[in-house]
């Protein structure tokens, strides 16, 4: 393992497993662990609660995050973020207070947008590359890894006769141990006083432009969480595909490994604003496929667009504000992940509501790929308005 905090490879490690601590432990593994705790303890209602508790703390780190200046005080923040993620995950394995899992849920979530947001802006500033947009693909197919990583683990739990409890327990115990990588390396060589370099609140960089991607980045917010909340149960809804979920799922984060890699390259010859276009339009299509049929291959092509493009958008997105923001990522990466983290508060409570109605998750789907439509059609509009910046 390298440990040569200037090392492009080890920067990249770094973030990797911030991502899988902050995004995997905190939030995701969320999804696998939710059959079985819906089969022992809580309630669809309860775990649509927690699902958009952790993303009012997401949503609150995103915004916390465009307002810090200096990179120290970013790496300061990033650190805590991982303290967060593994803390309040550990927590959720000891007890089963609801007033707790809430507070739990609100502050692992805070931990996340510290470890994504932050961490991938520090990512983006270490990085020692004429060109990152291919680099920040492979750093954020740290998504990817993150749901087959903390999927596997959990898997293994159950395997070896451990419960729900016992797998956010070890979860936590492995996140704290990435998180000492990821804190070692990603840091700055601290400066002299006069030569620290502080980021101001530059609101000339919220041009049309960049307010069309916040409003498009808030529907694609919608469109992941309820299948990033709900896909296991989704799939063993369905008639015939009862204890498919799971594995849906593990494909899903295994589609999204390379998924960040090959969207980012595509951005790269064929432009950010296109290629999410294509993938949001490709996710409007897993969104709709098991409202349409039970088969199983079909079900495991939703897992796979699921995973490619929700996971691909994240780095289409976040690389693109980077990029729209010059040399403070952190400024509208924070911003667009707070129109994000919206959508994921909004998208599980109408969610619930409507799977309560209806007795199923068809109308929630179908919610669901309308509101990213209307994304799809924004970004259309800024591609004739406005001429992009190549990546």
């Amino acid at each position: 393992m390298q440990f040569n905090r200037e090392s492009n490879s080890a920067i990249l490690l770094a973030g990797i497993l911030a991502l899988v601590v902050g995004v995997g432990v905190a939030r995701f593994v969320f999804t696998s662990l939710l059959p079985a705790m819906l089969a022992d303890s809580i309630s669809i209602t309860f775990a649509g609660i927690l699902a958009s508790i952790n993303y009012v703390g997401y949503l609150s780190g995103s915004i916390f995050s465009i307002f810090i200046k200096d990179k120290h005080a970013k790496v300061k923040y990033f650190r805590l973020g991982l303290c967060f993620c593994v803390i309040f995950s550990f927590i959720l394995g000891i007890t089963e207070n609801n007033l707790v899992w809430i507070l739990a849920r609100l502050l692992a979530g805070f931990g996340a947008a510290m470890a994504l947001v932050v961490g991938s802006s520090i990512v983006m500033l270490k990085l020692n590359l004429s060109s990152k947009t291919k680099a920040m693909g492979i750093h954020f197919s740290g998504l990817g890894f993150s749901i087959v990583v903390t999927d596997l683990i959990m898997r293994a739990v159950f395997y070896y006769g451990g419960n729900w409890k016992e797998a956010w327990l070890i979860l936590a115990v492995i996140g704290a141990i990435f998180s000492c990588y990821s804190a070692y390396i990603l840091r700055f060589e601290k400066q002299t006083k006069d030569k620290i370099i502080t980021h101001k609140f530059d609101k000339s960089l919220f041009s049309p432009l960049t307010i069309i991607l916040i409003l498009a980045y808030f529907t694609e917010g919608v469109g992941m969480v309820v299948q990033a909340t709900f896909l296991p149960d989704i799939v063993n809804s369905l008639a015939g595909l009862e204890g498919y979920g799971g594995y849906v799922w593990l494909i899903a984060g295994i589609a999204g490994i390379p998924a960040c890699i090959i969207w980012m390259r595509l951005a790269h010859h064929f432009g950010s604003i296109n290629i999410m276009i294509i993938a949001m339009l490709l996710q409007i299509i897993g969104i709709l496929i098991p409202t349409l049929s039970s088969n199983i291959i079909l079900n495991i092509i939703s897992g796979l667009l699921f995973g490619a493009t929700f996971i691909g958008l994240v780095a289409l997105f976040m690389n693109f504000a980077g990029q729209l923001s010059n040399k403070n990522p952190v400024l509208i990466m924070g911003a667009i992940t707070s129109a994000y983290g919206l959508g994921q508060i909004v998208a599980p409570l109408y969610s619930v509501a409507l799977i309560k109605q209806f007795n199923n998750y068809d109308y929630a789907l179908y919610v669901t790929a309308i509101i990213v439509a209307f994304g799809v059609s924004l970004l259309a509009y800024a591609k004739i308005k406005f001429k992009e910046a190549q990546s």
